[in-house]
């Protein structure tokens, strides 16, 4: 575009446009109404609407991470990010590119101290990566273009910046560009991968812990090569991606984000550790002292430097694209290894391989016989979409059962909830429904998480949004029940009676009667012959549809 002056309001837009960022989610003010008049009015630029600003972070959160690129949301002035807060912690947790606005009345109203007056970026600053206020209309979209950069840059993360209505107002002559977001593929040297592989290649019991920084970089074909040449156990720590197929036989599944001592007994006996593209460790209640054993070699291996040996000392550390530098650890392994090692890792990978397929056996005799309502269901859906879709993950407790039935093989078809905020499930589901339309994806939520965001259904309803929702509901927040027993446990304290708090039968929810009066279709299942008619409903529905299934 030129440089022919139109209001701030209205070029922003267009910066967003040359962006990639075509859709906005948000929930409107006062302070905002002029731009978000522009927005009605501008051609090629969608705004979903959501009812509460936690539901608009929640889908915008559940679009990026389905795109892989950025999402655009709006927040209302303080009152609104300060409702946001909590999913915007679970975006800056999990690494999600979001680009944040939200309106003020205007500079010149900064010394009255007048009603919903804060500072919007102390509030933003704890949940993101950057947090600025633009104060002159000269440099409106020259902050916007630094703002995408920062989000898109990994580690990636959501970024907030503050628009004064008065300065949309002013008329605006800045340049529109598109945002320069640096290549991050960076390869280590060939002298540190060499020092890696030495360190790993002796390990009689190599363990590879991985996150999400593998999915980023598109590197789980070599991460499966590497931990295949090592023989080692892979465990995903702070990952909620597909970073490691579920079948693949070296595959753990996941650390846990709760207890440092579970962690630290799945590695204690590990001579060899690589970390790749996560943090360690990042529970709740982590161990303060290394988890690692003694005399164990341990290379970790990130874009983000500051997570390298941050929390405990490390071997090596390599500030590296995971893709890169597994790529050339895999080829230097392939000729640093004796004989030896490479008979030693071929008997772990045959080992685990053979027990990979006892317990699969084992499994689907359990799935068969499982006839519990959720089982049930579950399976139907596996039948009925032969594996093809999109699951949002935030069943929590009901988590295990789900994969047993859908398991997360393909990159991009699993999303799992992380950062510890209740919510996501549903929104996310949205999120990734409207990234892609094509496909069926089902959102998956306990009952307590469920109502963080019910009001998501609404959002799917009034937009054609036809994603699916699943209520596991057992009628309490069962992730607590099993939370303070170990606290008890730990504490030898005598078990007795959950607390009250944790209850969420008194009185009972209409979860389906709940949908249908947000414009959602909705069934409740509360026996195997249900949940298999329930599928069936919930599939062929032109629109969102929710099954509320009894635990």
């Amino acid at each position: 575009m030129g440089s022919e002056a139109t209001p701030g309001r209205e070029r922003l837009i267009e910066q967003f446009k040359a962006d990639g960022l075509h859709v906005m989610f948000g929930n409107p003010g006062t302070v905002e109404q002029g731009f978000l008049d522009a927005v009605d009015a501008a051609e090629d630029f969608t705004y979903v609407l959501a009812l509460q600003e936690t539901v608009a972070a929640g889908i915008a959160d559940g679009y990026a991470r389905a795109t892989g690129g950025a999402a655009l949301l709006q927040l209302h002035s303080g009152v609104g990010l300060g409702n946001g807060i909590g999913m915007l912690y679970q975006s800056l947790r999990g690494h999600t590119p979001l680009v944040v606005v939200a309106g003020d009345a205007g500079v010149r109203y900064d010394a009255m101290d007048a009603q919903m007056a804060c500072d919007l970026v102390a509030m933003a600053k704890p949940v993101t990566k950057y947090a600025t206020r633009v104060t002159d209309r000269h440099s409106v979209l020259r902050t916007i273009r630094r703002a995408v950069k920062i989000a898109l840059t990994p580690p990636r993360g959501p970024v907030f910046v503050a628009l004064p209505m008065d300065v949309l107002d002013e008329l605006n002559s800045e340049p529109v560009l598109p945002a320069t977001v640096p290549l991050t593929d960076v390869a280590p040297s060939p002298a540190s991968v060499g020092r890696a592989a030495g360190l790993l290649a002796s390990a009689d019991r190599p363990v590879v812990l991985v996150g999400d920084g593998v999915s980023l970089s598109g590197a789980q074909n070599e991460l499966a090569a590497v931990a295949e040449l090592l023989g080692a156990d892979v465990y995903e720590v702070d990952s909620s991606e597909v970073n490691i197929a579920a079948s693949h036989p070296l595959r753990r599944g996941q650390s846990g984000h709760m207890f440092g001592p579970h962690s630290k007994e799945l590695i204690g006996d590990a001579d060899g550790v690589l970390i790749v593209g996560t943090y360690v460790f990042p529970e709740v209640f982590p161990e303060l002292e290394s988890p690692f054993r003694p005399g164990a070699k341990v290379v970790h291996i990130d874009l983000d430097a500051y997570e390298i040996a941050k929390n405990h000392p490390v071997d090596l550390g390599l500030a590296a694209d995971p893709k890169q530098a597994l790529r050339a650890l895999a080829g230097v392994l392939e000729h640093l290894l004796t004989p030896r090692q490479r008979a030693a890792a071929a008997g772990r990978l045959d080992a685990r391989t053979r027990e990979r397929a006892r317990a699969v056996r084992a499994a689907g005799d359990d799935a068969k016989a499982d006839g519990s309502p959720m089982a049930v269901f579950l399976r139907t859906l596996a039948e009925r979409s032969a594996g093809d879709l999109i699951v949002f993950d935030e069943a929590l407790t009901t988590s295990p059962l789900v994969t047993r039935y859908l398991p997360a093989e393909r990159p991009g078809d699993y999303h799992l909830t992380r950062g510890g905020s209740l919510g996501v499930g549903f929104p996310g589901a949205v999120g990734a429904k409207l990234a892609h339309p094509d496909r069926l994806v089902v959102g998956f939520a306990g009952d307590g998480g469920s109502m963080y965001t019910y009001q998501a259904l609404w959002t799917a309803a009034r937009h054609g949004i036809d994603a699916k929702f699943v209520v596991c509901n057992n009628r309490k927040y069962r992730l607590l029940d099993d939370n303070i027993a170990r606290y008890w446990r730990e504490r030898e304290i005598p078990e007795h009676g959950f607390p009250g708090s944790f209850d969420l039968s008194r009185p009972e929810i209409d979860f389906a009667g709940l949908a249908r009066s947000l414009g959602a279709g909705g069934m409740r299942v509360e026996k195997p012959d249900e949940a298999v008619a329930a599928v069936g409903r919930m599939l062929a529905h032109p629109g969102p549809f929710l099954v509320d299934v009894q635990i």
